[in-house]
């Protein structure tokens, strides 16, 4: 049995603006930026794979709690990853985060 690939940045990328719906639940969550820190030779090393951050945007009020999520995406895509909510400055929206590294 194979091992799957480790997601990267570039699996999101086209997924930019799109909604990240989980699955069998209430909450959809908008991908708002994909986000690949700057590290030199030495620290890239250091990882398994190239290190990113997704932020997505969700509506007030509702809060989905921070965990292991399946999200089916318009346009087919599937994913699996762990996601928690984040400090949002604007009242109108829940920014959430999630990191691979």
């Amino acid at each position: 049995m194979t091992e799957p690939e480790p997601l990267a940045a570039d699996h999101f990328r086209p997924h930019l603006t799109r909604r990240f719906q989980v699955r069998g639940g209430r909450h959809g969550l908008t991908l708002k930026a994909v986000a690949v820190p700057s590290l030199s030779e030495e620290q890239r090393r250091l990882f398994t794979r190239e290190p990113f951050s997704l932020i997505f945007e969700g509506p007030a009020g509702d809060v989905l709690q921070e965990g292991q999520y399946a999200f089916d995406v318009e346009g087919g895509a599937a994913f699996e990853f762990y996601v928690i909510p984040i400090h949002t400055l604007s009242r109108d929206h829940q920014d959430y985060q999630a990191v691979f590294n």
